[in-house]
C-alpha cells in the first residue's frame, strides 16, 4: 500500500508488518507509479502505488509465508458491541474498506444512538483504506458534535502506520488496547456526588 501525502512525496507502507519508508517516486498522468521508491529503498512488490508491497525484512520472508498472511485477511465486518462501565465497545475485525464499511458504520451509528463514549476495537482488523479512515473521523467527528469522545484501541502496527501517516493518530485518541480506552474514558467524566450536601448555615 502507498499512501500519497503531498505532490510527488511518497510513503511506503509494508504490507506483511506495517513498517513505512517515505521518498520522492516518478507520478505519471494516468497512473501513480513508484517503482523507482520501491527499488531505491529495496523494497518488494508492486511498480503502482496499490502495492502490495513489502519492507526488505518481509520481502526476506518465504513465499508461502506472505500467503498465508494474505489468507488471514477477511472480509470486514463487526465482532460485537459490548457496553464497559457507560463506554460502549465496538470490535471490528478484517480489512475495513469501500467494500465492507457500512458494518462498521451501522455497528458505529448503533454506538451513537446509545449516548456516552465509544471505543472502536481494532485488534482484529488487517487492513484498513481512505473509506475507512474516512469512516472513523466522520464517527469521531459526530461524537464530539454531541458532547462525547470516540477512541481507537489496539490497532496494528499496519493500520498505525496509516493513522500516524495521516495524521490522525493526533486526531483521534488511540491507545494500546480496549481496556486502556475504556479506563481512559471513564476515568475523565466528573466523579458522581455521594454522600450528603452540606446544607447553607442556619439550616439543618
Amino acid at each position: 500500500m502507498t499512501v500519497v501525502p503531498e505532490d510527488r512525496l511518497m510513503t511506503l507502507i509494508c504490507d506483511s508488518c506495517g513498517e513505512s519508508a517515505t521518498g520522492l517516486a516518478c507520478v505519471l498522468p494516468d497512473a501513480e507509479v513508484v517503482w523507482t521508491l520501491v527499488t531505491d529503498l529495496g523494497w518488494s512488490g508492486s511498480p503502482f502505488a496499490s502495492g502490495p508491497h513489502r519492507c526488505p525484512h518481509c520481502s526476506l520472508l518465504p513465499e508461502g509465508d506472505e500467503r498465508a498472511a494474505c489468507d488471514a485477511h477477511g472480509p470486514g465486518g463487526v465482532l460485537g458491541i459490548d457496553h464497559v462501565e457507560d463506554v460502549t465497545v465496538v470490535t471490528s475485525t478484517g480489512d475495513v474498506d469501500l467494500d465492507t464499511g457500512d458494518t462498521l458504520r451501522a455497528a458505529l451509528r448503533h454506538a451513537a444512538d446509545m449516548g456516552g463514549d465509544v471505543v472502536v476495537d481494532l485488534s482484529r482488523v488487517h487492513l484498513i483504506d481512505s473509506a475507512g479512515l474516512g469512516l472513523l473521523v466522520r464517527a469521531q467527528r459526530e461524537a464530539r458534535e454531541r458532547q462525547a469522545t470516540l477512541c481507537l484501541a489496539a490497532p496494528s502496527a499496519f493500520v498505525r502506520a496509516v493513522l500516524r501517516t495521516m495524521r490522525l493518530d493526533t486526531v483521534i485518541p488511540t491507545f494500546a488496547s480496549r481496556e486502556e480506552a475504556v479506563a481512559h474514558l471513564a476515568g475523565s467524566r466528573p466523579a458522581a456526588p455521594t454522600g450528603r450536601t452540606a446544607a447553607p448555615c442556619g439550616q439543618p
